[in-house]
């Protein structure tokens, strides 16, 4: 059962769950490649950002996961996060955006985020479909 924000969950309940979002939203691999990266400095970093953002809102119930990617793609755009966006971009696709759902996405953040933005925006999204095509 989801409770808003881990509302009477352990550390572990919300970690256990924060995993089990995490690798369905990013999955498996990318998942286990960031564990097999975790370091001393960054241990600390991977427990709470599986806790809080995959275990506590990634969790809510107060969306599904489709929207929270549209939320999650145009945030990335906007703040200009090249870096994560090919890796939820995938997540967005994993969470049944269709391509032309995500060249939505990134039309109407070039209205509020820039040009320069959504420029930004379709080329990675082109890499990594053309990446990702079997």
């Amino acid at each position: 059962m989801t409770r808003p924000r881990g509302e009477g969950l352990s550390d572990q309940e919300r970690y256990d769950n924060g995993m089990t979002v995490r690798r369905a939203v990013l999955s498996d691999e990318h998942v286990d490649r960031a564990s097999a990266a975790t370091t001393e400095l960054t241990a600390d970093w991977q427990d709470f950002i599986t806790r809080v953002a995959w275990g506590d809102v990634w969790s809510r119930p107060g969306l599904d996961r489709r929207s929270r990617s549209i939320a999650v793609l145009s945030s990335l755009i906007a703040h200009g996060h090249q870096e994560e966006l090919a890796m939820h971009l995938r997540a967005a696709v994993r969470n049944g955006l269709t391509i032309d759902e995500i060249r939505e996405v990134i039309l109407q953040s070039a209205v509020y985020s820039g040009v320069p933005a959504a420029n930004t925006a379709f080329r990675i999204a082109s890499e990594v479909f053309a990446e990702d095509r079997p």
